[in-house]
């Protein structure tokens, strides 16, 4: 070894940036999760998610978990990066993956760093269309997981491929095909609910099916068609009963809301009350509706 080799400086660790751009190609969801999509695009090249942060030379802190239960916030450098390993435009990246906003010291950091972090279980998100991930990712097949969209009930539907999802307690995605009324209403859905009025009926049409009321034999038997044909929905701790009420009311719920997004900016009459429910018993395709004194639609029709 000569001396002018002996006395070469280390290398520095920041001269190893860039990374070679990845050769598989590997496309994010829209509303995918961050973690979600690391762990399919590891998986590609037969990595784990803190495998891939590594050879990007992302500094990730907090603990590594599979999704849903947690999610990973990335530095402006590191989805830089990111965005160079997979050749997808970060403004592209910045359109699929959904932004939740960073703790501070990774969204004020100059530096590559990551941070793992936990998702309260009301936030977490929901299996995607397993047809819709294979064509994203068709070099390994890993479920992805995506956020419901923020202007329609928590739910995931694919009338593509007739996939829906409700729960992520539910590790894939449902068969609906045989529930067409649910492919039915998300297709119709071109008029979005404003989130007042989707709030309310959401929270109507919930006290209605956890106290059986009004179309209680309509929601048990889409709940029995739903579940006969997913055998692989999981029978505990919580029931599918639970698990899949926001897809049992699903159509219901958006009906409600449209017909709430009508009513005046004031108290209805008794005359204009009993014309309401006349319509919406119609809209729900029930005989008639007569909800109890204590029934929150009440309480909403007397709300400014």
């Amino acid at each position: 070894m000569t001396a002018h080799t002996a006395t070469r400086p280390a290398v520095r660790a920041s001269t190893m940036w860039p990374t070679p751009p990845g050769a598989l190609r590997v496309r994010p969801l829209p509303r995918e999760t961050a973690a979600s999509y690391l762990t399919r695009l590891a998986a590609a090249y037969h990595l784990s998610a803190a495998q891939l942060l590594d050879g990007l030379h992302i500094t990730a802190t907090g603990t590594v978990a599979a999704p849903p239960s947690t999610e990973i916030h990335l530095s402006a450098e590191a989805t830089r990066r990111l965005s160079h390993f997979t050749r997808i435009p970060p403004a592209h990246l910045a359109r699929a993956l959904p932004r939740r906003p960073p703790p501070a010291a990774i969204g004020m950091a100059h530096a590559a760093t990551a941070r793992w972090q936990p998702v309260q279980p009301a936030l977490q998100p929901l299996p995607a269309c397993t047809a819709c991930t294979i064509r994203r990712s068709p070099h390994q097949a890993v479920p992805a997981w995506i956020h419901p969209a923020p202007d329609l009930p928590r739910i995931m539907i694919c009338t593509r491929h007739q996939q829906a999802a409700s729960d992520p307690r539910h590790p894939a995605p449902l068969r609906i095909r045989p529930v067409p009324e649910l492919t039915r209403t998300h297709i119709g859905a071109r008029r979005r609910p404003t989130a007042t009025s989707l709030s309310w009926a959401s929270t109507i049409t919930t006290r209605w099916y956890d106290h059986h009321q009004h179309l209680h034999e309509r929601w048990h038997t889409r709940l029995n068609r739903l579940t006969s044909a997913n055998p692989h929905i999981p029978p505990g701790p919580a029931s599918p009963a639970l698990t899949c009420r926001n897809l049992i009311t699903y159509p219901e719920t958006l009906t409600l809301a449209a017909a709430l997004d009508r009513l005046p900016p004031r108290p209805l009459t008794r005359t204009e009350q009993s014309a309401f429910l006349r319509q919406l018993a119609s809209r729900l395709r029930l005989p008639r509706l007569a909800p109890a004194d204590h029934d929150l639609l009440w309480q909403r029709l007397h709300t400014h």
